[in-house]
């Protein structure tokens, strides 16, 4: 008694089927490689140090005076190689002064700068002698 059906077929993936699931494994694979390697070149990024001319501003802005002049220095060991300079000169005779910040430093081999300008009312402030 001989039914239709082979007994000892087996089952198995075909050729095909094999390729398109090996196509499909290479795709899943270079997608999560690029996103890995955005990832890491976005923590790379967040890593590097900008030191800009606006902390600078932030600690002037707590003082209630300002004397007219050139400063400049450095902020040690916060960040080495990193050095700033401020002028401070009366904009106007109504207690306003402009003050020019700027910052510079080598951070990975390129040249950094930032430079801010800002306007501050102080009408207690210090003037030059002979103004």
């Amino acid at each position: 008694m001989k039914t239709g059906k082979n007994p000892r077929k087996r089952e198995a993936f075909t050729l095909l089927e094999v390729a398109v699931a090996s196509a499909v494994l290479a795709i899943a694979l270079f997608a999560i490689l690029n996103l890995c390697s955005i990832s890491i070149r976005s923590a790379r990024a967040l890593g590097r140090v900008h030191v800009d001319a606006s902390s600078l501003a932030a600690q002037l802005s707590m003082t209630n005076r300002l004397e007219e002049g050139v400063e400049s220095g450095d902020f040690g060991q916060m960040h080495p190689g990193y050095s700033w300079t401020r002028n401070i000169a009366e904009y106007n005779t109504n207690g306003l002064y402009q003050v020019e910040f700027e910052v510079r430093g080598v951070s990975n081999g390129h040249e950094d700068r930032s430079r801010l300008q800002l306007l501050f009312f102080r009408p207690d402030s210090i003037r030059r002698a002979g103004r």
